[in-house]
Parts: structure tokens; sequence; C-alpha cells
């Protein structure tokens, strides 16, 4: 299990658009029966695995992007991603069977929306991170 680079990152998320393509990453999962966190349930949440060097049992919303992991045999999926990402557009979609394409496209329009905000976000906190370390070294310099 290796880290993933940015760009692998992205386009795994990008082809996890679908339940079994999400289904399919779960060859590795270390809870595969008698529990609530099987793969066609975490699959059918919205999760895909995605391991790493340190934690086993990661997985990532196809849509929202949010990774969870530390999953015990009794957690539910659905309950876990509105825990920890209620805004989700996901978790208020029709089951993949029940989606006429219009349907899909619009979730798959929201979940490149999200992604969007998500880099924004993320460049917005990099250059106030980085105009605070300037303001502090200016500061130092007319002292």
């Amino acid at each position: 299990m290796a880290e993933t680079t940015d760009e692998t990152q992205l386009l795994q998320n990008f082809l996890m658009n679908t339940e079994s393509e999400r289904l399919a990453s779960f060859k590795d999962w270390p809870f595969n029966e008698d529990c609530g966190c099987v793969p066609a349930k975490m699959a059918a949440a919205g999760f895909y695995h995605c391991p790493t060097d340190r934690e086993s049992d990661v997985v990532r919303c196809f849509m929202c992007g949010k990774e969870l992991d530390g999953w015990e045999p009794s957690d539910d999926p659905w309950e876990e991603h509105k825990k920890h990402s209620n805004k989700c557009p996901f978790l208020n979609a029709k089951p993949e069977s029940e989606e006429t394409l219009s349907e899909f496209l619009k979730t798959e329009r929201d979940r490149q929306e999200q992604r969007i905000v998500r880099a924004v976000e993320l460049k917005i906190k990099e250059f106030l991170d980085q105009a605070a370390r300037t303001k502090e070294e200016m500061s130092n310099l007319k002292g």
C-alpha cells in the first residue's frame, strides 16, 4: 500500500462514480462478513477503499471527498457518512439503479463542483498561511 500522488488520487476519484467501480476497490478490505461495514454497504454509501501504508481501512467518498478510517465492525457506512459529511450531495441522491441519465449528469456536475470548491478552499488556506508568514517576516525586518 503506497501513498498516492495528487494526480493518481484525482484519477482514482474520477473513476469511482459508479457503485461497481467503488465495490471493486475493496479487494483488501479488512471487514468482509458479519458486520455493518462490508464492501457492498461501503460502496453503496458512496465510499471507495484507498488504503495507505499507515491505515488499511481508509475510505473516501467519491462525491464529497471525505476520508474516514478507524472502522469498527458495528459501524453503519450511511450513518458514518451522515455524521462526518452531512452536506454531501450523494446522501440525498437516488440509488444508482434508479437514476436517469439526466440525474446521473447532475450528480456528476455536483461532484465536480465539490472538487473545485475543495481545491479553491485549499488554495485560499495556503495563501492566508503564506501571507501570515510574510507579514511575520516583514515585522521582524522592521525591528
